[in-house]
């Protein structure tokens, strides 16, 4: 039958809906039947018995097939984070209108797959998805994929998420964010000192770049991105769109190429 994908008023996860069959149990006449042999007539009645529980048994084999609702969401933790749990994609799929101009990007602008991901540099799931599958992503599909980060920083449990923010893009203004982005997810520590350590590594002008982190130039962007991704219902992170279609949480590769390669043969509408 076919699927259905369904969505809350505040665009909660898609919820999709698989069949899964019901074993079917046995007559608890059976034996019965089996046990009345002494004679024509009820060997005759056994042999009606057995087919009629057959014919039986065939109708209720194909109404056994129940629908088993399988939300995609994965299990949410207290913090707001979300672990990795398989998810299956199916053929119906709600498409989000993700804007990317102007984000820090990484990519060919005309690549056929646009992949936003709203995160958190002190979320340790966005770590996990940063250190397992983020580079194989991009490797797997060498120029189909545009990359995009946006800002969803946890405030409530995350301290150093939100000055972990500015300072990614005060790196940016430099024209590093790159590099700066995998330092931060490769860090335990999320201090002012560890940031200045970075912009050093990674040759940035550091009068340049301490000016920026005392200015306040990119919170009402920050502040923005977060108030966006409440808007449209995400909730958690990491939170991804691929081409505008939903992956919720630190998944593997396999997750994201199911989607992508049904998006590259055209199948998704």
């Amino acid at each position: 039958m076919p699927t259905k994908t369904t969505k809350s008023k505040k665009s909660e996860p898609a919820v999709f809906e698989v069949e899964q069959e019901t074993p079917v149990e046995e007559s608890e006449n059976a034996e019965e039947f089996i046990t009345f042999k002494r004679s024509h007539f009820y060997s005759v009645l056994v042999v009606l018995a057995f087919a009629v529980g057959l014919l039986l048994g065939y109708v209720l084999w194909g109404r056994g097939t129940t629908t088993v609702t399988v939300a995609a969401e994965p299990s949410t933790q207290p913090s707001g984070e979300v672990a990795e749990v398989p998810i299956t994609p199916q053929p119906q799929f709600t498409r989000y209108d993700i804007p990317t101009e102007g984000y820090p990007s990484l990519g060919p602008d005309d690549a056929p797959i646009t992949v936003v991901e709203f995160s958190d540099f002190q979320c340790p799931f966005c770590r996990r998805f940063h250190e397992q599958t983020y580079q194989a992503l991009l490797d797997a599909y060498p120029g189909q994929i545009r990359f995009v980060y946006r800002n969803l920083p946890l405030t409530s449990i995350h301290p150093d998420a939100m000055p972990s923010a500015i300072a990614s893009l005060c790196a940016n203004d430099q024209n590093v964010y790159w590099d700066y982005h995998s330092k931060l997810f490769s860090s335990e520590t999320l201090t002012r000192d560890t940031f200045i350590q970075y912009a050093t590594d990674l040759n940035i002008n550091v009068d340049e770049f301490t000016a920026c982190l005392d200015s306040g130039k990119h919170d009402e962007n920050i502040a923005n991105d977060m108030n966006f991704a409440l808007d449209l219902g995400v909730q958690s992170t990491p939170t991804f769109f691929v081409n505008g279609l939903a992956i919720v949480g630190a998944q593997p590769l396999s997750a994201f190429q199911q989607i992508i390669d049904m998006e590259l043969a055209g199948e998704i509408p």
